[in-house]
């Protein structure tokens, strides 16, 4: 793929759902289960946008992204669309912009901080798909 897709868009939530559902359970995956729902604020057209996924099992089910609040989901972040974009382009870690104070949480943050390695994961395949932000 050469094509460079927009960040968020219907079409970069197929191929970012395509790759993580070959790519993201392993062996060393936990057999977890979990949902997040990550909103951003101050995006380029000037629209709250969300991006939501849910792990069952230790593989990605579902993956969204669209306008808005976005479904209701276990884990909730929020911050500005450039601190996301830093952080799927992994130039930071999720865990890092959150102990930074870059994000608000809602959530059990003791089991978030523990499935950060997770968000990692799931950033770093997501950050090889040519994005336009």
């Amino acid at each position: 793929m050469s094509e460079k897709l927009k960040y968020l868009s219907p079409e970069w939530a197929a191929e970012a759902f395509r790759r993580l559902k070959e790519s993201f359970a392993s062996a060393d995956t936990p057999k977890v289960s979990a949902a997040m729902t990550n909103r951003y604020k101050n995006c380029p057209d000037g629209k709250d946008k969300y991006y939501y996924v849910s792990i069952v099992n230790g593989e990605v089910a579902e993956l969204e992204t669209g306008e808005g609040d976005g479904p209701d989901a276990e884990f909730k972040i929020i911050g500005d669309y450039d601190v996301f974009a830093m952080v799927s382009r992994c130039e930071i870690s999720a865990q890092k912009a959150l102990m930074g104070g870059k994000f608000k949480f809602k959530g059990n943050l003791v089991k978030g901080l523990k499935l950060a390695s997770l968000a990692d994961r799931l950033n770093k395949i997501t950050s090889e798909i040519p994005t336009e932000f």
